[in-house]
């Protein structure tokens, strides 16, 4: 009769030179209880104490320093000196806590360690002083030291008198010393990412802005500036002409009258690129209207808002559109486009659509990597979806914000 796997893994076993019996003459090595991990927890929890007790140390003195020579000229700084050794303290103990917990906690944003580095002097002493990962480090090492010596005796006693329940023990302990890491050492995610993300945003309205600049000085130079000069010339030799050779002044000042025409079309055209009146007047719905009219492929357009955003926001919508259409008309090779404009909660939304050839990119030169740092400037987002072949729908989202009466013609009045 043919025997299962298992019956014969038994049959073998029963044998008296089978692998049991083996086992029952050379029982095998003596070895550890414990895992790897258990151990890592208890070589936490016993270090816990000379740890808690340099910090308690650290932090005790330094304080203590720098609050008692504080009405002096080196109290400040020796305590914002003290709080970047503070740092270092949970950097080290974060660094302990990833080898023997698992716990891994990224690091805070750092702090330049020498006035040079932060701009002067003042600049540094106070972002030192009011640094809340520091003072948040500076808290750990004071707690730390009751409860090092709490988990020092606990586990020592337990190595000797509670071996069978040491795991449980160890474990136990290091969960609160886990919650605690978690809690005071590490950074203010939200706040330490807007930190950063408003570092740059200031930066990319800083460079659009001087970009602006430049490109309004640009257009005036080398246009009605340019055409302005002409037309003072040409006023000058016909008014020197006038008595010798009527006919001659009066063509020089027809031509100059054509120039002044000109002129004053290429300075509405750059008014309407700093800030057209119909958007200021009648809103978005005409302004896009305007715009759209001005593109070679045909728009429709659907504003549905219940009111006007506030002027900024109304401007970058603007110029959104405005920036988007231009691609729709170098770009797209499309035959028709659509903008539709509406307000979600506390979000103006944008969508621009084309039937074009598709094939669009954030990075593909076409100002979309530009136009995404600006939306981002103002906690804004762009979202491009444009696969080879067409459609392109770029959608834009804006934060909401009212306009106030300041913003109204009366209240600017």
């Amino acid at each position: 009769m043919t025997r299962t796997l298992r019956e014969q893994q038994r049959y073998a076993a029963e044998q008296p030179g089978g692998p049991a019996g083996d086992e029952r003459a050379h029982p095998p090595a003596a070895r550890f209880a414990y895992e790897r991990g258990t151990w890592k927890e208890v070589a936490h929890l016993l270090t816990n104490f000379p740890m808690g007790l340099t910090g308690f140390i650290y932090v005790v003195v330094m304080v203590a320093l720098g609050a008692g020579l504080s009405v002096t000229v080196v109290g400040l700084p020796l305590l914002a000196t003290g709080l970047l050794g503070a740092r270092q303290l949970g950097k080290a103990e974060r660094a302990r806590a990833r080898a023997l917990l698992g716990v891994r906690i990224e690091e805070p944003t750092p702090i330049p360690a020498s006035p040079s580095k932060h701009g002067g002097f003042f600049p540094w002493l106070w972002t030192s002083l009011r640094d809340p990962v520091a003072w948040r480090n500076v808290l750990y090492e004071f707690v730390r030291l009751p409860w090092g010596i709490l988990t020092f005796t606990v586990t020592l006693l337990s190595l000797f008198l509670a071996w069978p329940v040491l795991g449980f023990i160890a474990r136990g302990l290091t969960n609160a010393d886990r919650m605690m890491v978690r809690a005071l050492l590490s950074p203010s995610d939200s706040l330490e990412r807007r930190i950063a993300e408003l570092e740059s945003d200031r930066g990319v309205v800083v460079d659009t802005a001087a970009a602006d600049l430049r490109r309004i000085e640009r257009d005036l130079h080398d246009g009605a500036q340019a055409r302005l000069v002409a037309l003072a010339m040409g006023l000058g030799l016909a008014k020197e002409k006038l008595l010798e050779d009527p006919d001659t002044a009066a063509a020089m000042v027809d031509e100059a009258h054509g120039e002044v025409k000109l002129a004053l079309q290429e300075l509405r055209d750059l008014a309407r690129g700093i800030h057209p009146a119909v958007l200021t007047d009648r809103g978005l719905d005409a302004a896009l209207s305007s715009v759209a009219s001005r593109c070679t492929v045909p728009v429709k357009v659907a504003v549905d808002l219940p009111g006007r955003p506030a002027p900024a926001i109304e401007g970058i919508a603007y110029f959104t559109v405005s920036e988007l259409l231009q691609n729709v008309s170098k770009h797209s090779r499309a035959r028709n486009a659509s903008v539709e404009v509406w307000r979600s909660a506390d979000r103006l939304l944008i969508q621009v659509e084309d039937d074009g050839v598709g094939g669009a990119r954030l990075d593909g030169g076409t100002g979309m990597a530009g136009l995404a740092e600006r939306l981002g400037a103002v906690d804004g987002l762009l979202v491009l979806d444009s696969p080879v072949g067409g459609p392109t729908v770029v959608t834009a989202e804006l934060p909401w914000r009212d306009r106030g009466p300041q913003d109204s013609p009366e209240g600017r009045g």
